[in-house]
């Protein structure tokens, strides 16, 4: 354990690294600080950034970004009801009744405290459930990666709910898009229609700078009236946030643990910890009236809920090699780059990478929580930027990332025609990240059907007499079960 350490402070203690972990966390943050930019775009386009640093220096970079979103989410959220990101819907509905009674600060606070401690307990729950989980990832074989790819797609698409039949269609068009190319088993051109630049198959990276940033570029340039907006502090202190957190020291616990489960879930994320854990919060709270109305409790659940998950999302890329959301694909992109295999391999391998990626991950909760404590009067300032200035500014980068992968025009091309497809999804409230996921895991569960069914000469029954991967197909039943159940009795209430 102790070797592993060294290794790992080793493998940090390079310039360029704790760079990359202090950009990663202080883009992030600035991305979450301001209303109408997600981080899913940023961090598009700086995957192509990536691909040329080295393995732990592009993670980071990429990982930064996801986990300081989520903490600057909370200033806007907070002074001025409006989310920074996505996940940060529940804090407005207790932040920002704080902030009006005259407590912006003791909010902000607490977001990041308790932004900082579930974001810790997350990085924890990485360093002790990865290794097992690569273990037991050893006992997999072809069988068992297609029914665990196939669990996958399921939480995928029964986590987007009410839209859970346009999440399906969505996922169906990232399969067809990623059996795109040459069928390497048989040496034949799948669906692309003689067209020569596409044997190699729809490129990942254009495809996500497209749907994710060079989209929301479109939404932020097609916004008509007031685009920018004026915030103001009040209160006094940025410290007293670990105060308010032992007062609620079971919701901390509840919260942290519930998020970290959700983040082994594919699809389920941030959103599902969220709902959860402010329902249980609210449920079992001596006052449940007053959530919505500025309770403390509210906050620190939400917050503490979806920073615990950006951690534990990566066990199930680092264990087995199955992304759980767009942003582990995108860190599957960097790792292949890298000729890293995620996986029981990779632990064996590159010992140093994976002990240097767990110490960088607590570092990047240290930088953005010490940032944000002594940057936010800075940071308000942020919510005056034009979102159309915001917006021309991603369009730019977005065909620049895209075309400079691999210089070639196809690639810029392809970007914009996933940045149309994704303008029209946004605007009509469908969810694109299916697409992308489509992408990768339909290929993983194609290819490993192939192997399988090769293996048992045809047999379908294989999938019944390994235990794992009965367990595994049992799961994804149940899942379907369980949500067709749920929606019956919800259309007759």
């Amino acid at each position: 354990m102790f070797d592993s350490i060294l290794l790992g402070l080793n493998e940090v203690a390079h310039l360029n690294v704790i760079l990359a972990i202090v950009l990663g966390a202080i883009i992030g943050i600035t991305i979450g600080s301001i209303p109408g930019l997600e981080p899913a775009g940023v961090i598009a386009i700086l995957l192509p950034l990536s691909f040329s640093m080295e393995p732990l220096a592009g993670v980071m970079l990429l990982v930064g970004v996801y986990g300081g979103a989520w903490y600057g989410g909370a200033i806007p959220a907070i002074l001025m009801n409006t989310p920074g990101t996505p996940v940060a819907v529940l804090t407005t509905y207790d932040g920002y009744p704080m902030a009006q009674r005259g407590e912006g600060k003791r909010a902000l606070s607490i977001a990041y405290t308790s932004s900082f401690v579930g974001g810790i307990i997350s990085v924890a729950a990485l360093v002790f459930l990865a290794p097992v989980l690569a273990k037991v990832a050893t006992k997999f074989g072809s069988p068992e990666f297609a029914m665990l790819a196939l669990l996958g797609m399921t939480f995928v698409v029964l986590a987007h709910g009410k839209h859970v039949f346009s999440a399906a269609m969505m996922l169906g068009f990232g399969i067809f898009l990623g059996s795109v190319g040459l069928d390497r088993s048989f040496n034949t051109p799948i669906y692309t229609f003689g067209q020569t630049w596409l044997l190699g198959g729809v490129p990942l990276v254009p495809a996500v700078i497209g749907l994710f940033a060079m989209s929301q570029a479109f939404v932020l340039l097609s916004n008509k009236g007031p685009d920018s907006f004026e915030t103001k502090l009040e209160g006094t202190g940025y410290f007293g946030g670990f105060v308010d957190l032992l007062r609620h020291k079971i919701v901390v616990v509840r919260s942290a643990i519930l998020g970290v489960f959700m983040g082994l879930l594919p699809g389920v994320g941030e959103f599902g910890s969220q709902f959860f854990s402010y329902t249980l919060a609210q449920k079992f709270s001596k006052d449940p009236d007053s959530f919505g109305k500025g309770n403390p409790a509210g906050l620190i659940a939400s917050e503490t809920s979806n920073n615990a998950v950006t951690a534990s999302v990566m066990v199930p890329l680092l264990a087995f090699g199955i992304p759980a959301d767009a942003l582990m694909a995108m860190l599957l992109a960097v790792f292949t780059v890298h000729n890293y295999t995620p996986g029981p391999t990779l632990f064996a391998e590159r010992p140093e990478f994976i002990s240097g990626l767990y110490i960088s991950l607590f570092l990047m909760n240290i930088v953005a929580f010490l940032y944000l404590t002594f940057a936010t009067r800075w940071m308000v300032n942020l919510t005056k930027i034009s979102g159309k200035f915001i917006g021309a500014v991603i369009l730019i980068l977005g065909f620049v990332g895209s075309y400079s992968q691999n210089y070639q025009a196809s690639d810029a091309l392809i970007a914009l025609f996933f940045a149309v497809i994704g303008y029209v999804l946004r605007r009509n409230g469908i969810p694109g990240i299916p697409i992308i996921l489509g992408m990768v895991l339909g290929p993983v569960f194609l290819t490993r059907l192939k192997q399988s069914m090769g293996i048992s000469n045809g047999d379908m029954t294989m999938f019944f007499t390994r235990p794992i991967s009965v367990i595994l197909l049992s799961l994804t039943v149940i899942s379907i079960l369980v949500f067709i159940i749920g929606k019956i009795r919800q259309s007759r209430a």
